[in-house]
């Protein structure tokens, strides 16, 4: 058993943000019942144990609570069954793992048997994307993208957020309350557009941001077939308006000479003289604009947040900030941000921007000692690691210094902080992604001053990927 409550007795009506307390935890465990089954006996003789859990209601399982409590149903199950925990969803037999020992076990993949397990339920709107491939196909095609995010094009790119970001974080309304959530992430959208499609976007903006929206709405829709009117149905068909956008965009990409990820993507060959067909490159391009302007979007708002409900962070990033003075916001610049990076570190332990790992059993195997039959899909749970108390001091409490280098309980394991994703499968522009969120918040703290009132708590949805429901209004005050 792991002991996750905390020592708060207030019950937020919003959900799992940080310092969860009892309440809302507890009120997720007292909805799991008592009795135990098991996913499948382990064959006789195997030595291996079978994984504890409960199926939940007819077909859907637990979905319904996942989906109302979020994350704190998530370590609900943790807390009530252990660190590897079997329940149903949407008819799918599914195993939570939990804690390093098990998550490496399954990454580790020694008999190949695990493949990725996002194919059930996002391959039909994000098919082809890299983190959907396995073995010798996910090996060539993450070789080709490699060479798109060499030093040289990461430093053309940076230079591009950089220019980007100080011209439209300075427009930002001052004085009155706005929106940070979307305007982050339409800021986030055109620094995707412009780096990785080469293009300034225009009147076409808020249509590919809702394509994009719509297929994520999809991804975690109960009912899986295009019914009139169904999020099924429109998310296909914001992925055939996507299919068409980049398509019309390939022949000028293949014979271009920009600098933008498209662009290379379209005429990069290995040694061998691999490339990729239209259809790969319009498949890596819809899951690549995902990836970047969305997780992006989610750790800015979340750092955010905590600058403004902790003041004596912002002013200590701040004092760093402006200690750089006018010259360029190169890799240099923004690595001597160590605050900051503190900062971003923090609220990607406690909002992992992609919080779970997705895989699924192809043949009958083990998680750590425990039986797993053939079928099932393991889902390996960033948001569970990032608040084990093995791993974190006082877990539900925001504090950045953990990751400095007296502490670095970032290390306590591999596996102990992973909102990057992990294994082989680890995001390949993880590095970009740093600069882009650390640039945008440069600017920020440069520019303004923020705050939030004492009892303002983010209203976090855990979707496919987290968002807050009501779009963090916040007022933003002329620094100086």
């Amino acid at each position: 058993m792991v002991a996750l409550r905390s020592r708060k007795s207030r019950v937020p009506e919003n959900g799992l943000f940080v310092e969860m307390p009892n309440g809302l935890l507890d009120r997720a465990i007292r909805r799991i019942p008592e009795r135990r089954g098991i996913l499948a006996e382990p064959p006789a003789g195997s030595g291996l144990r079978p994984i504890p859990g409960h199926a939940g209601l007819p077909w859907l399982g637990d979905s319904l609570q996942s989906l109302h409590y979020g994350s704190a149903y998530t370590l609900a199950m943790v807390e009530r069954f252990g660190k590897l925990v079997w329940s149903r969803g949407f008819g799918r037999n599914m195993v939570l793992a939990a804690g390093g020992e098990a998550i490496d076990s399954v990454l580790s993949n020694r008999d190949r048997a695990f493949v990725t397990g996002q194919k059930d339920l996002i391959d039909p709107f994000f098919h082809g994307g890299l983190l959907l491939l396995d073995f010798e196909e996910h090996r060539l095609d993450r070789r080709i993208m490699q060479q798109a995010f060499m030093p040289d094009r990461l430093r053309a790119y940076f230079t591009k957020v950089s220019e980007l970001v100080g011209e439209r974080v300075g427009q930002w309304q001052v004085g009155t309350p706005m929106k940070l959530y979307p305007s982050v992430k339409k800021l986030s959208m055109n620094i995707a557009a412009d780096v990785f499609m080469g293009v300034r976007l225009g009147p076409e903006a808020d249509r590919l941001a809702s394509a994009f929206e719509a297929m994520l709405l999809a991804c975690e829709s109960p009912v899986r077939f295009p019914v009139p009117g169904g999020r099924w149905r429109s998310g296909l068909r914001g992925r055939r308006e996507l299919e068409r956008y980049f398509a019309e965009m390939v022949p000028a990409k293949r014979t271009g000479t920009g600098s933008d990820f498209f662009t290379a993507l379209c005429r990069i060959e290995t040694e061998d003289g691999e490339r990729f067909s239209d259809r790969k490159v319009i498949d890596h391009m819809i899951f690549l604009l995902l990836a970047a302007h969305d997780t992006a979007t989610i750790t800015t708002t979340v750092a955010a947040y905590f600058l403004g409900k902790h003041p004596e962070w912002q002013r200590r990033v701040r004092a760093e900030s402006l200690a750089l003075g006018d010259g360029p916001l190169d890799v240099d610049a923004m690595n001597s941000l160590t605050s900051l990076d503190l900062v971003i570190k923090e609220s990607m332990r406690i909002i992992a921007p992609v919080p779970f790992i997705m895989r699924k059993a192809v043949k009958d195997t083990e998680i750590d000692g425990h039986f797993v039959p053939a079928g099932s899909n393991v889902v390996l749970g960033a948001i569970a690691n990032h608040f084990l108390p093995e791993y974190w001091t006082d877990p539900w409490k925001f504090d950045p210094d953990r990751f400095g280098p007296e502490r670095r309980e970032d290390k306590a394991h591999r596996y102990a902080w992973m909102p990057f994703g992990a294994g082989v499968h680890k995001c390949i522009g993880m590095y970009f992604a740093m600069h882009e969120v650390k640039v945008m918040l440069h600017t920020m703290v440069c520019d303004y001053e923020w705050d939030f009132p004492e009892d303002y708590e983010m209203p976090w949805q855990m979707s496919a990927l987290p968002f807050p429901k009501d779009g963090v209004p916040i007022t933003l005050r002329k620094r100086g």
